[in-house]
């Protein structure tokens, strides 16, 4: 995928990003080589037995490798959202692993990619307040690829109620929903 002009300003405001190793081949040495310090996810042997597969949270700095990297290698793969949020690393990281793991109709535990662009810009619209609530926490952003990637998807929370603005990457300074003021004539 080419370069798209707004996707460097779009990266260049998130935080952090979550990256799924199941959707971008070699993502843990790639992060190595760019000085990146992942934190999975996931805890203790459940780490290290699916780290091939692991969301992990990493810190995205402007201007950075890494944020170049992401605009160009990991951007449309269906494998990574932005997140912005002022909340310290190992405290977001706290709060998205609460939403690992989910009850099916059974009782069963599944996990749930919620960190999957895919996923994430069809199970937002379905939440209501109080899951949205509790989903964004100290996130005051995702970011997520549409299905047409040079489109983004930015949710927001607006007096607890989701807020989904559609930013066009292939322009230089992205913009979402159009807004227009109509003047009286004179």
């Amino acid at each position: 995928m080419t370069m798209l002009p707004g996707l460097q300003s779009v990266v260049a405001g998130a935080r952090a990003c979550v990256l799924d190793a199941a959707r971008i081949k070699n993502l843990l040495p790639t992060l190595a080589s760019l000085g990146a310090k992942p934190r999975s996810l996931y805890n203790g042997p459940t780490a290290d037995d699916l780290a091939d597969v692991a969301p992990y949270l990493v810190q995205v700095e402007p201007d950075s490798q890494l944020a170049r990297w992401f605009a160009e290698r990991a951007w449309g793969k269906g494998g990574a959202i932005l997140l912005n949020s002022e909340a310290d690393p190992e405290d977001l990281r706290a709060h998205l692993r609460h939403f690992l793991m989910v009850l099916d109709e059974a009782g069963k535990a599944l996990y749930f990619r919620f960190y999957d662009p895919r996923v994430l810009r069809i199970f937002l619209p379905t939440c209501d307040a109080e899951q949205l609530k509790s989903l964004f926490g100290p996130i005051t952003a995702f970011v997520a690829e549409d299905e047409d990637p040079a489109h983004a998807l930015q949710f927001t929370l607006v007096g607890g109620t989701l807020d989904t603005e559609r930013l066009d990457l292939s322009l230089e300074h992205p913009v979402g929903r159009l807004r227009i003021e109509w003047k009286g004539r004179r």
